[in-house]
């Protein structure tokens, strides 16, 4: 019996997704709950697994293709008896790929063109379309090596390279003629200019072969677009500032092996950030709102989102209800989303309803950067790598381990002023950790 294999459901607002890859073929034999296909959507990416164990009959939807929900994506044959059945198939249709190759001698024996027809029905690349006009040549005057014969410019100017059109039977001419005939044709052939593309040929680079075309992701092409539409509606602008690290970093140096002893997790640097952002959104409530229209929506809980990097892209999940979590909590859900983002093992509803975002380029370098929001929130703290730098204190010059910290804000709702006291105060309780523990 066959059973289909279906888009399962993906989310709130989530109607379509994009064929990432299969990871089986027809005929291969599958395990019940073993991943079949990779889908993507415009969030996360899904696998889904098969619905019985058996053989993968069919397969309905290519890698590349947008189905929908509950579209039928292939079969599934139930049961060990399907499993044996590919394997007839398999010895009977071993032998045809052999079958061409006689054709191939024939019409070539024959003296027919061994070339497939020029172009393939596919029109010349742009840059083939402008090296064929330069040369003076037609489409079908050079033999395509593109996808399904396009004419690449490579393939123009190996052309060039080998001739005129017709060279080749302007050639075989003499062969056949008298030789004064052919001391004639030579004559007259010898004074003919040589083309400047013909003499340039070689050197041309083989720009095409050097590229590669890949089709955006729908988790990229969603980044791209929900980036774009967040400058092209926010009144973005970013404030800056900077904080020593030293109390923190002593702090963590003095407690981080108890604290992995008592609560089986790492204790890093995002926990502080946090809890340093969320004392001072509780002080300027218009960071950690958004704007609906003509309204502010003000929130009073604070579910603070975590930029992760990974192969596919930048994903954001959210810690929810952060201001309720210990430290302890907040690195070991940071440490659990970081592991289920590069596995790809993320929900899409663990990246909904962020009210406010934090962004560490400071692991991959970044010294500064102007981040750019997570629309609709109105703010989003950029962190960065931290770096021994000359300071004053008390009139003297000391080396502090250092951080530049950049606030990225919507200035249609959160003021100047509000955005500066902002970063000020997430400084102040970096710099004197006691003042979000004691809750100053």
């Amino acid at each position: 019996m066959a059973i289909e294999i279906r888009v399962p459901t993906l989310g709130e607002s989530v109607t379509e997704a994009t064929i990432g890859q299969w990871f089986k073929k027809p005929g291969d034999v599958v395990k019940v709950d073993e991943p079949l296909v990779e889908l993507e959507t415009d969030k996360v990416t899904v696998e889904v697994p098969s619905p019985a164990a058996g053989v993968l009959a069919d397969i309905g939807a290519e890698a590349g293709q947008t189905v929908a929900v509950g579209a039928v994506l292939g079969h599934v044959k139930d049961g060990a008896a399907g499993a044996a059945a590919p394997a007839p198939a398999a010895a009977v249709e071993a032998p045809k790929p052999a079958a061409p190759a006689p054709k191939a001698v024939v019409a070539e024996s024959a003296g027919s063109a061994p070339e497939a027809a020029p172009g393939g029905g596919m029109p010349p690349s742009p840059a083939a379309r402008k090296a064929l006009d330069e040369a003076g040549l037609s489409a079908g005057d050079v033999q395509g090596s593109g996808k399904r014969g396009q004419v690449l410019k490579s393939d123009v100017a190996a052309a060039v390279a080998k001739g005129p059109a017709g060279g080749g039977a302007v050639a075989a001419a003499p062969a056949a003629a008298s030789a004064p005939a052919a001391q004639a044709m030579t004559y007259m052939a010898a004074p003919q200019p040589v083309p400047l593309q013909q003499v340039r040929a070689p050197s041309v680079p083989n720009d095409v072969a050097r590229e590669e075309r890949v089709k955006m992701t729908r988790l990229r092409q969603t980044i791209a677009r929900r980036l774009k539409d967040a400058q092209n509606t926010a009144a973005m602008l970013t404030t800056f500032n900077d904080v020593d690290m030293s109390n923190v970093m002593a702090l963590r140096n003095q407690y981080k092996d108890l604290f992995e002893k008592r609560h089986g997790v790492k204790l890093g640097f995002m926990s502080f950030f946090v809890k340093a952002c969320i004392q001072a959104l509780k002080e300027i409530p218009a960071v950690n709102a958004e704007i609906d229209g003509t309204d502010i929506i003000y929130k009073n809980y604070y579910h603070i989102g975590v930029a992760v990097g990974t192969e596919k892209g930048l994903v954001v999940p959210v810690l929810r209800e952060a201001d309720r979590l210990s430290l302890s909590e907040i690195e070991g859900k940071i440490a659990e989303f970081g592991k289920r983002a590069r596995d790809g093992r993320l929900g899409i509803e663990d990246m909904q309803g962020g009210t406010f975002t934090i962004s560490n380029g400071g692991v991959y370098g970044s010294m500064m950067s102007t981040p750019i929001l997570n629309a609709p929130q109105s703010g989003i703290l950029g962190m960065h790598r931290i770096e021994e730098r000359p300071v004053v204190r008390k009139g003297e010059v000391v080396v502090r381990p250092m951080m530049y910290l950049a606030l990225s804000y919507d200035h249609r709702i959160v003021d100047g002023k509000e955005a500066v006291t902002f970063l000020v105060r997430v400084k102040e309780n970096l710099e004197d950790p006691q003042r979000f523990i004691l809750e100053l």
